[in-house]
């Protein structure tokens, strides 16, 4: 009998190479630009933050109350510009604007 891990417990141990994080943040980015629906952005980078060692770690890297961190990441959850730049920094990344093709 194989031992096998359930599809989350893969997917965030994924999630730990950073190439995978990105990839799947900007899928999940580019999901709410075309479906304005931010809880699978919020999904995505809570998954990320547990594959960079959970919610304690996050709170001490970015200074932000844990409890506050879980609220603005929950399903329907309205982060501020600055948690989320806070959190994508203490996970290695940044906020950043492009131009849309064809729009300029």
């Amino acid at each position: 009998m194989r031992n096998y891990k359930d599809f989350k417990t893969y997917h965030i141990e994924k999630l730990k190479d950073p190439k995978q994080a990105q990839k799947y943040l900007d899928i999940a980015i580019a999901d709410y630009e075309q479906n304005q629906d931010i809880d699978e952005f919020l999904v995505a980078l809570r998954d990320v933050a547990s594959a960079k060692g959970g919610f304690s770690k996050l709170s001490d890297a970015t200074g932000l109350n844990r409890q506050n961190l879980y609220r603005a990441l929950a399903k329907g959850g309205n982060p501020r510009l600055e948690t989320l730049g806070a959190i994508l920094k203490s996970l290695g990344f940044r906020l950043s604007v492009e131009p849309i093709m064809g729009s300029m």
